[in-house]
């Protein structure tokens, strides 16, 4: 006598039916949660797209602000107050400089540097530089807000239609030069970076103008714009044509991906303006158009899981039909 036999004299046909359902129950419980864990797993991957440090938002001073200085009546420039701003005594000319420091995360905005701390950078300097005190060489420690009076002191990049120059926030550190003589130079070396994070900084080149007194170009991308050394200049030397120059040094944080537990809000798309999925329909439901429930972020909850379903179905009725 077959085994089949055998169980059918045991047990009623009912008892068999019950069975068959129970052990197609045991199987898709098995899978529904051999695809929650699958899920669970990938929720949990590092956000590639963070960043280890949160833009610094300081607004430019406007006029009656502290740290406002003057700005062109014709709109053309602005000015803000530096307390790196030094005159030379004796004042030998009107020859000018800028150079500066800005450092940005790894998104690209400007940031002070507390998650370097204990970290520094340091310009060697020469020329009609060396009797400023912050020079010969220039030296910016971070964080720049715990070092310094107004840490940033300088709107070197962007445009708004609100300011003559820059797009109205803050993001460049700097010391300035005045009375130099006109036919003088001003001269700055590579940048390096020592201290605790000295790892997690990269310095991404180096931006140098000489306007010709028509102002910094602030309508540029400091990623973008900033070139190698060796590009850069160097330096420059003022003529009564062009009594005035600047560099910008741009530095970048670069931290471990997994460190970079900031979410990066820019980089969030904005195609949906309703912030909704395009694809769930009016009634709220979660539903998709092929039956499948969804979650919050619009992806099938269970993907794939209908067609197994409606195979163990199937098998559990043939189940049930054999053994009666």
């Amino acid at each position: 006598m077959s085994r089949r036999h055998r169980l059918s004299e045991w047990l009623p046909g009912e008892l068999h039916v019950v069975l068959a359902v129970g052990l197609g129950l045991v199987v898709i419980g098995g899978l529904i949660a051999s695809g929650a864990a699958g899920t669970a797993a990938s929720a949990i991957d590092p956000d590639q797209s963070g960043v280890s440090e949160e833009a610094y938002v300081e607004p430019a001073p406007e006029e009656g602000d502290p740290y406002f200085e003057a700005a062109a009546d014709d709109g053309s420039w602005v000015s803000y107050e530096n307390p790196r701003d030094e005159y030379r005594s004796p004042y030998l000319g009107n020859g000018s400089g800028k150079i500066c420091v800005s450092l940005v995360n790894e998104n690209g905005e400007p940031v002070v540097g507390t998650s370097v701390s204990n970290t520094s950078v340091t310009i060697p300097t020469g020329g009609a530089t060396t009797w400023h005190p912050d020079a010969n060489p220039m030296t910016v420690k971070f964080p720049m807000t715990d070092n310094y009076e107004f840490a940033l002191d300088g709107d070197q990049f962007g445009t708004s239609p609100d300011i003559a120059q820059g797009d109205g926030y803050m993001d460049s550190h700097c010391i300035e030069f005045h009375g130099n003589p006109v036919g003088s130079s001003i001269e700055y070396g590579e940048a390096e970076i020592t201290g605790q994070y000295a790892d997690r900084i990269d310095v991404v080149g180096y931006i140098q103008q000489v306007p010709k007194g028509d102002g910094w170009d602030t309508d540029i991308d400091p990623i973008d714009a900033a070139e190698p050394y060796e590009e850069a200049g160097g330096g420059w030397t003022t003529t009564e044509d062009s009594n005035h120059g600047q560099v910008v040094v741009v530095l970048q944080l670069d931290a471990p991906a997994d460190e970079r537990t900031i979410p990066n809000e820019s980089n969030s798309s904005d195609d949906d303006t309703d912030g909704t999925d395009s694809t769930e329909p009016k009634d709220g439901t979660g539903d998709t158009t092929d039956g499948g429930q969804t979650d919050d972020n619009g992806r099938d909850e269970m993907p794939g899981f209908g067609p197994l379903a409606a195979g163990v179905a199937i098998s559990i009725a043939v189940i049930a039909r054999y053994y009666r």
